[in-house]
């Protein structure tokens, strides 16, 4: 049999087809990279190791034992990170927090003991809402992230239906549980948090991240305790309850709260990392004042004012505060070109409301509110919440949810298992034992 000379037409090809092409080379260039990753952070681990051994002067018979100690510490870490992580490994204890794409859970881990707080994030409302880039930046932050100020991630794993972010649990509870709790805050306690928080968000910036979205529930708090007294103010009262009433409801909305954004993230023009100083800035008077400077009674209505801030930022009078944190709120709440930051954070730290902190040392300072901690598992300093269904298999309220099973894909790379979970240990911490009861 013979064929006459001719050109063959290129059949086109599918959707379906091209996606699985893209997964392809995706799922390769991945393990690739990763394989690299991991051989790079071996090595840094190896000559952390030995710096610190340098350092201490260690003997020759020392640093054998040690060098032994830390390779059978990366062959432990191998199986682990051979090791695939599922639900099945993590018993739920509580729910914890509950927000718009999902919730937060107190769990252990069953083989372990460990106690962490779990962040379940649904797929399905995620790819509806356009989310999978900021999720994804928030569990970067989380793997890069490696100082005081970050919640540390142990595990990071997925399923069909869920992202799965395994965190440490700060049985403190949030901010905006105790400003809650609280009328107002004290300045010595607002000077306090806000320091911390400067810190915490410029060490974010230091790894190239913008927030872009801090707020009272995004700041976690651990357990130093210390005694302090606090004022109640009395004529603002009205407004704050009302700020209160509806604040839960806000928290735990798909709508959130436009309250803490800065005005630049609204518009189409851009904005860099200084909309976190904004933030903070809404945040302390908040502390101060008892309620945020643009709290309304709908979002669209907050929205407008965030948009007039040069006109609805105010400060009651009823509500008197010193004019250093006045001024520091007003440097903070401004145009993006005259905010308090633009230059450095040394700018913010020199200000005079920060004038008595000890930058160097405020973590060993104790906290500016005693927090009381029973155990590791206390979720006293948390809300209440009714179970769910979101990690039952087969349950969906999503009806798209065929439809991102085929975009699955966009979470390639999502698993991770951080090297000092291996000595991560479920036992009270001394300084929570002092709240005891």
């Amino acid at each position: 049999m013979a064929m006459t000379g001719g050109t063959a037409a290129a059949l086109p090809m599918s959707n379906h087809t091209r996606e699985r092409v893209t997964v392809a080379k995706l799922t390769l260039e991945n393990f690739y990279s990763t394989l690299l990753t991991q051989h790079e952070e071996r090595e840094m681990r190896q000559k952390k190791l030995e710096k610190a051994m340098e350092e201490e002067g260690l003997p020759d018979e020392e640093k054998v034992m040690r060098r032994s100690q830390h390779a059978r510490k990366e062959t432990e870490f191998l199986r682990l990170k051979r090791t695939r992580l599922g639900l099945d490994d993590f018993e739920s204890l509580k729910v914890i927090g509950r927000g718009a794409f999902g919730e937060v859970r107190l769990v252990q881990k069953k083989d372990t003991g460990h106690i962490y707080a779990m962040k379940i994030l649904r797929k399905a409302d995620m790819l509806e809402k356009e989310q999978v880039a900021h999720i994804r930046a928030e569990r970067d932050i989380l793997v890069e992230a490696d100082g005081a100020w970050v919640v540390k991630m142990f595990y990071s794993f997925q399923d069909k239906r869920n992202l799965y972010l395994i965190m440490e649990f700060l049985p403190g509870g949030d901010m905006m549980t105790l400003l809650m709790k609280k009328d107002t805050l004290s300045e010595e306690a607002t000077q306090f948090y806000i320091a911390e928080t400067v810190l915490a968000i410029d060490s974010i910036h230091q790894l190239g991240f913008i927030h872009r979205d801090i707020k009272p529930d995004n700041l976690l708090l651990d357990s130093r305790v210390r005694t302090q007294t606090h004022a109640h103010i009395f004529t603002a009262a009205r407004k704050a309850e009302t700020w209160k009433k509806n604040r839960r409801q806000l928290a735990y909305s798909t709508v959130g709260t436009p309250d803490y954004i800065a005005p630049e993230v609204f518009m189409q023009t851009g904005y860099n990392k200084l909309c976190d100083w904004w933030s903070l800035g809404v945040i302390m008077y908040e502390m101060l004042i008892g309620y945020p400077p643009f709290c309304s009674e709908t979002p669209q209505e907050t929205y407008r004012k965030v948009m007039n801030w040069k006109e609805t930022l105010v400060f009651p009078p009823e509500v008197p505060i010193s004019e250093r944190a006045k001024d520091l709120i007003l440097r903070y709440c401004t145009d993006a070109e005259n905010r308090i930051g633009a230059v450095s954070v040394e700018e913010i730290k020199s200000h005079p409301f920060f004038e008595s902190v000890d930058w160097e040392h405020i973590r060993e300072r104790p906290a500016a509110i005693s927090i009381e901690i029973k155990s590791i598992d206390d979720t006293s300093n948390f809300d209440d919440f009714p179970e769910s269904d979101i990690l039952q298999p087969g349950l969906s309220s999503n009806a798209t949810e065929p439809d991102f099973k085929s975009k699955d894909w966009v979470f390639l790379n999502y698993t991770y298992k951080r090297f000092e979970g291996l000595t991560q240990r479920g036992t009270i911490p001394t300084y929570m034992k002092a709240g005891k009861a």
